[in-house]
């Protein structure tokens, strides 16, 4: 149990930075559902697949739930891909924020020492 809450903690930490920053769902809501679906979706696959294959094996923990989705799939996997997902989005989308506000003050800070100041004289 302690695991699912600490990711449930986790992940609303990330919806808070999110919504403070705009970065993710309260930037693009649609776009970042597709997203979030879709990675969700692919890395499910994933776990799916290495599960058949047995490269995957749950082992009973005390940390754990013990709720099964599936053989070998406990409650608390999808939550950790989902915030897997969301934690790279806002990750990735506030390095693309902080580059595009560094940039504009860089070419804000050029153009004011390039503009000549008034009433300033030589002698």
């Amino acid at each position: 149990m302690p695991y699912l809450l600490l990711l449930l903690v986790l992940l609303g930490c990330m919806v808070l930075l999110d919504a403070r920053f705009r970065l993710f769902f309260w930037a693009r809501p649609v776009a970042a559902a597709i997203v979030t679906v879709l990675g969700l979706g692919y890395f499910l696959g994933w776990d799916l697949w290495a599960i058949s294959a047995g490269i995957f094996l749950h082992r009973e923990s005390p940390l754990m739930t013990g709720v099964m989705l599936g053989p070998e799939l406990p409650l608390e996997e999808p939550v950790f891909l989902l915030f897997l997902v969301y934690q790279t989005m806002v990750l990735f989308t506030g390095f693309l924020t902080w580059r595009r506000r560094s940039r504009t003050r860089r070419m804000a800070t050029d153009l004011t020492a390039t503009v000549p100041t008034r009433g300033v004289r030589g002698s």
